[in-house]
């Protein structure tokens, strides 16, 4: 059909003025007819659900964390990549430090995705834990603030850092080179949260012998259940010979779709498995905490009120609320 028998169908008073007689096709006789909404009126159902949502957020945010009696030093391992340990590290962190609690997060991934995330220089040449390693540097020359949070720090690393295993091989003691680094440090933090690289090599042994807790992300999927068991073998290992304090503190899934019933049979057995070890909050998937990194934030600072970010403050809140034992029970 042309243009000119379209042309003929349509009254001309209705192509000029719209069906309900104004000027522009009828939007702006619409506007006028339908008053403007505020989305936090309280007179709606949805205005009161999103004035109750503001009021739960901000009320969160007033309530400050409680502090640990002594360091908590907390490996976030999973050798299998792309489960969530990076976005899982960097947005504890911020959640903590956010919440009046001084944290340090330790990029051990030669990728440096979590200096990335916080907001941090990473480049060759910058000071880095590459160095810290090596002996060449204390740990507090190469740590810096970041932008996220006056209390939150971060140790970058560089590409420098993916020939490290092979040059850690022949020095003394390669196995106990972080927990000293660590050890010697002067700076006073809470936390410290180490981010190890996708694998079971010297830097991760390096994480797991300087800790004394282990954090686990495990994504709500089979092939992820089948990484576990090889990464706590491994910690086996570790604790029998190189750090009997090690512990396997906390387990938090992650990427959880709620339309699938695979994702459910994984939390479920997950939750029988580990018991009080796995924590109540279950990290949704969320485009926000996928876009946060590449805006050099996290997400709880680049989207505060997403599902994503509230789930990693009800999972940070717990994490410090739940505390970890000596013995190796929560609290």
């Amino acid at each position: 059909m042309t243009s000119r028998r379209v042309d003929s169908l349509v009254p001309r008073e209705t192509a000029l003025t719209g069906r309900d007689g104004s000027a522009g096709g009828g939007t702006r006789g619409h506007e006028s007819a339908i008053p403007a909404l505020d989305p936090l009126d309280r007179s709606t159902p949805i205005g009161a659900a999103a004035a109750a949502a503001v009021e739960a957020l901000a009320a969160e945010r007033r309530q400050p964390f409680p502090r640990p009696t002594r360091r908590r030093i907390i490996s976030v391992a999973n050798q299998k990549g792309g489960v969530g340990k990076t976005t899982t590290t960097v947005n504890l962190a911020a959640a903590l430090a956010s919440h009046g609690v001084r944290v340090l997060v330790i990029d051990l991934d030669p990728q440096g995705n979590a200096s990335t995330a916080l907001g941090v220089e990473h480049h060759s040449g910058i000071p880095s834990i590459y160095e810290v390693l090596l002996g060449d540097r204390p740990l507090d020359e190469v740590i810096v603030e970041s932008g996220e949070a006056p209390s939150l720090f971060c140790a970058p690393a560089t590409i420098d850092l993916a020939g490290a295993e092979i040059e850690l091989v022949s020095l003394v003691a390669r196995e106990n080179r972080l927990r000293r680094a660590i050890a010697s440090m002067q700076r006073e933090v809470d936390y410290v949260f180490i981010d190890c690289p996708p694998s079971l090599g010297l830097l991760t042994v390096n994480a797991l012998v300087a800790a004394r807790e282990l954090l686990i992300p495990i994504q709500c999927e089979y092939y992820a259940l089948e990484g576990v068991g090889m990464l706590l073998r491994n910690v086996e290992l570790v604790q029998a010979h190189l750090n009997q304090e090690l512990r396997l503190s906390t387990i938090l899934l992650t990427m959880y779709d709620s339309r699938t019933r695979l994702a459910d049979q994984v939390v479920q057995e997950v939750k029988e498995h580990f018991g009080e070890r796995v924590l109540g909050t279950t990290i949704p998937r969320n485009v926000r905490l996928a876009e946060a990194p590449s805006y050099g934030q996290s997400a709880l600072t680049y989207d505060p009120t997403s599902r994503g970010s509230l789930s990693y403050l009800a999972a940070a809140r717990e994490l410090a609320e739940r505390g970890w034992e000596p013995n190796g029970a929560p609290r």
